[in-house]
């Protein structure tokens, strides 16, 4: 048994691709924009264009749907020189716009591996994105009152961890952060001193990919939340 002033307390959750399906509307999405480009580029390198624009975009539109309407946007004027159609440029504002509405579906284990957690530890939904898209899916999601708080950033970052665990647990040390991501969820939180749970999705966005940290005693890789419960037991 870890002693009391490390003992875990608090566990954070990512949200799109840990809690509920949200990478493959985007594929979907993207798979509607190289079709209505089809006759400006072959379909991988519109994506690698595509990839290209959000990269650059992070920094000034975020993460979420609204930035990625806009690389769309912008990338289908880049690789059509200023020629893409008026009616091409609707369809993706049109598409932007369907990824707002999509459903909420949440993952298996999702809410077993929330509800078996939340009597005995602070639950933080900490979370990146749109912040209206994000609330959106939380609420349809139907998982919102099993957390303690719910935190949307504008980025994950060691810096985030610390003050997210300190304002609503007892530090990093005493935390443990669940995702899907390792670049966003894993890595900067073990940074942080928390515990890193990595749970896979089958689609994992290009910017988010980065190197599993196994040197690190704290980190731990999970095939679904079903498993969650033992590691979290395990752990303290």
């Amino acid at each position: 048994m870890p002693p009391a002033a490390t003992r875990l307390s608090a566990i954070g959750f990512d949200a799109d691709d840990t809690l509920w399906q949200n990478e493959q509307f985007y594929r979907l999405t993207e798979k509607r924009f190289t079709a209505l480009l089809a006759d400006y580029a072959e379909p991988g390198h519109l994506s690698d264009r595509l990839l290209e624009a959000e990269r650059r975009n992070i920094k000034a539109y975020g993460f979420g749907i609204k930035g990625f309407t806009l690389s769309m946007i912008e990338t289908a004027i880049e690789v059509t020189e200023g020629r893409v159609p008026a009616s091409v440029i609707r369809e993706l504002v049109d598409a932007g716009r369907d990824l707002l509405s999509h459903p909420i579906e949440p993952l298996p284990h999702a809410r077993t591996a929330l509800e078996a957690l939340s009597g005995d530890y602070r639950l933080i939904l900490i979370t990146k994105g749109d912040l209206f898209d994000q609330e959106r899916k939380l609420a349809q999601s139907g998982l919102g009152e099993l957390f303690t708080a719910v935190e949307i950033v504008s980025d994950k970052s060691a810096e985030v961890y610390d003050r997210v665990f300190a304002r609503h647990g007892d530090g990093p040390e005493c935390s443990m952060m669940v995702g899907n991501s390792l670049k966003s969820d894993i890595v900067p939180a073990l940074k942080a001193g928390c515990w890193g749970v990595h749970v896979p999705h089958s689609l994992t966005w290009a910017l988010e990919e980065d190197e599993a940290p196994t040197a690190n005693r704290r980190y731990r890789h999970i095939a679904h939340l079903g498993e969650l419960l033992d590691i979290v037991r395990q752990v303290g």
